[in-house]
């Protein structure tokens, strides 16, 4: 059943949240997706069978949560995240964050490592932003200047709408600019077939972290949806291995 948060800064928060064993499981979704797709309704269904505690929210402007997603920044979501983790889900903690919310989950994981009893990431995302703003053509930075958005074509739906506000958050919250110190049991998924975040790219955060128990696995075919039964399975086998089963 659907329950809200409103957090410090004003903002109301969709959640489904389900008691159980601890650590629990936390699931972050990417950008333009919410609590309800196909990985989180999976997770959801596998936690209810085995026990376990877990919790799904909308990020601000996505889903059942107010706003648009052109009004907040990765800043913005990372502080409704850690806020309304640390009010409705105390105690240790697995975190399973998919594409954007790889990027949220990496950035909660470096500020406090002790906080975690493991780490999930599917096709994570860390600085898309900067990889974005990299290919930006002229008529890009114009139109941006100009409008504070620019869009792009989606293989998932609408066009994706991409705000200043967004790109500026994004360079104050960027991962690779930093030293990631990773102390928890860190298993990182990533399809070959991915068209939204590269393999290199992957491999590239995979160097970047450090720590005592951190993997890549590339998944041969896989896509960016990372959806498929066998793969749904390798990231419910990812969370238990990172839980000490």
């Amino acid at each position: 059943m659907t329950e809200f948060y409103e957090t410090r800064a004003g903002r109301r928060l969709a959640y489904d949240r389900v008691d159980g064993s601890l650590p629990g499981v936390i699931f972050l979704h990417g950008f333009r997706s919410d609590r309800h797709g196909t990985k989180a309704e999976d997770l959801a269904a596998w936690c209810a069978e085995t026990g376990r505690a877990f919790l799904r929210f909308d990020l601000a402007g996505h889903g059942d949560s107010g706003g648009a997603v052109e009004d907040f920044g990765i800043g913005d979501w990372l502080d409704d995240s850690r806020e309304l983790i640390d009010a409705l889900a105390p105690g240790p903690q697995v975190l399973v964050g998919s594409s954007l919310g790889g990027w949220l989950a990496l950035l909660l994981a470096r500020e406090d490592p002790r906080r975690w009893s493991g780490l999930v990431t599917i096709a994570a995302a860390p600085d898309f932003t900067t990889r974005m703003q990299s290919a930006f053509t002229a008529a890009d930075r114009a139109q941006l200047q100009r409008d504070g958005v620019i869009t792009r074509p989606s293989a998932y739906g609408d066009d994706y709408v991409f705000s200043q506000r967004l790109f500026d958050q994004g360079d104050e919250h960027r991962l690779f600019a930093a030293p990631l110190l990773l102390t928890m049991p860190v298993r990182l998924l990533q399809g070959t077939a991915d068209e939204d975040v590269p393999a290199s790219d992957a491999r590239a955060l995979h160097e970047h972290a450090d720590g005592p128990n951190i993997q890549l696995r590339m998944v041969e075919g896989a896509d960016h949806r990372f959806s498929a039964p066998e793969q749904l399975q390798m990231i419910r086998d990812a969370v238990a291995e990172v839980s000490g089963e």
